[in-house]
């Protein structure tokens, strides 16, 4: 497929499903429904639809690090397929950003575009493939496709898709009748009985041409830099609306086909969706990690890192982090984003803050914190090393756990060996570099006045990060 490219949003923070997923570590790079992360998943499943070099994903700066780790594990690219957004603008810019960096990188304009979200369960791929086929013959025929999914409850999380069943007859694709936002109950169990409704299930497919026009039309406060390319709408970008491409540009396009989709997707955007995916045991339990059932039925209990029991509960969601623990009611994790939102007016990190924040060159995660310490547990990836960096208010004390560091302190090398350590002063110049093969594990002790994260003066950096 020459002319097929593929765009993977990769944005949205998904806090439906706090506390494993946060703004700092979006659901999509999470193992959730198996070993790899939902991102991890989508690479791969797109990389059997089309050739890698006509593979992009739309990222902010912020998560590039954390994709091209993920990246590594599942496809090589002879290109970077990452197109950095300035800023979080919703899906109508970020489809206009990859669609004028794809013109500007040689995508001709009767070219097609296949956009996926990153954070989406299918399982069963080939009838995914099979779905795309019959999209790309109706973006051929100058149509922008959608891709609908047949309800299988009354869901109020969803927009829905009408179709005309009447202009559909005859054709492989329906016609879309128009769009319909997130229903009430009442109005989704009709849409259910109809028949000819389908949620939306956030796949697009058009010719680079035709969604180029339509953005010019419908939006053109977005549509007009983008025509003029790509250098023109970066430049514009902290200017553009916030808006969804179903908002600015589906539900205004009176030439939409939609192609039902049978792939067992979800968008898992709730516990509760994650539930009704998942697959589950003799007791109607959905588990994940260190997880024991007593006597108890159709829980989702997802945890991690420690031995979770759950003993004659029913209905229940219980998702545990180091730093957190949700316990709530089954058909009531909707309102999980009302009780991110309150941790956030709290000024509570468990809010956004990961309890293992990913780094371009590992992870750390804070084992413990007073009013003047902290301290990290560290891991490096082999070959990856730490900005060159210094500290005002802190001393740090590193002790080795696993593997050997090459430490630089005030510009002497000095390897540390499993069982050693070595002690940094302030305002001491210092890096740590991982030479060997296997991760470098690191327990790190910090001490002074103030032991916060933005303490940290960058002298040089391999991600661009130094100041």
């Amino acid at each position: 497929m020459d002319d097929l490219y593929i765009l993977i949003l990769a944005g949205g923070s998904g806090t439906r499903l706090w506390p494993w997923s946060r703004e700092e570590l979006p659901k999509q790079f999470l193992p959730l429904a198996g070993e790899e992360s939902l991102f991890q998943q989508t690479v791969r499943r797109m990389a059997k639809i089309a050739q890698p070099s006509h593979l992009y994903i739309v990222a902010s700066d912020q998560c590039s690090a954390l994709l091209r780790h993920q990246m590594k594990t599942v496809l090589k690219f002879d290109h970077d397929p990452i197109i950095a957004e300035p800023m979080a603008k919703n899906t109508c810019p970020a489809i206009a950003l990859g669609l004028a960096y794809l013109l500007k990188s040689g995508a001709g304009p009767e070219d097609l575009i296949f956009v996926s979200p990153s954070d989406h369960i299918v399982k069963d791929d080939e009838a995914f493939k099979e779905a795309i086929n019959i999209g790309r013959q109706a973006a051929s025929e100058g149509h922008i496709v959608v891709f609908g999914v047949k309800p299988t409850r009354p869901d109020t999380g969803f927009g829905y898709i009408e179709i005309d069943e009447e202009r559909s007859k005859g054709l492989p694709y329906k016609i879309v009748s128009r769009f319909v936002e997130k229903p009430d109950e009442e109005k989704a169990k009709t849409y259910l009985e109809r028949g000819n409704y389908l949620w939306n299930g956030g796949f697009f497919l058009f010719q680079s041409k035709k969604m180029l026009e339509a953005l010019r039309n419908d939006i053109p406060q977005i549509g007009i830099p983008a025509a003029e390319g790509y250098d023109s709408l970066i430049s514009s970008f902290e200017d553009l609306p916030s808006i969804s491409v179903d908002y600015a540009v589906m539900e205004k396009e009176k030439n939409v086909a939609v192609v039902p989709l049978e792939c067992g997707w979800s968008d898992i955007g709730s516990w509760d969706a994650l539930y009704e995916t998942m697959e589950k045991d003799e007791g109607g339990n959905v588990k994940k990690g260190d997880v024991h059932t007593i006597g108890g039925k159709n829980n989702l209990i997802y945890a991690n890192g420690r031995l979770v029991v759950g003993l004659d509960v029913n209905d229940l969601v219980i998702a545990d982090t180091p730093d957190a623990l949700l316990v709530a009611k089954r058909g009531s994790s909707q309102a999980v984003r009302d009780v991110v939102n309150y941790l956030k007016d709290q000024g509570r990190r468990e809010a956004t803050e990961a309890p293992i924040n990913a780094r371009p060159w590992g992870t750390y995660q804070i084992l413990h914190q007073g009013d003047r310490f902290k301290i990290k547990h560290i891991v490096i990836n082999p070959g990856a090393k730490l900005s060159l960096q210094y500290h005002h208010h802190r001393t740090e004390h590193w002790i080795v756990v696993r593997g050997t560091a090459l430490a630089v302190v005030g510009g002497k090398e000095i390897y540390v060996h499993e069982g050693e350590s070595t002690f940094i002063p302030k305002s001491t110049p210092h890096r740590l570099v991982n030479p060997g093969k296997i991760p470098l594990e690191i327990i790190e002790v910090q001490n002074g006045e103030y032991v916060g994260e933005d303490d940290i003066i960058r002298i040089e950096d391999d991600y661009k990060r130094a100041e």
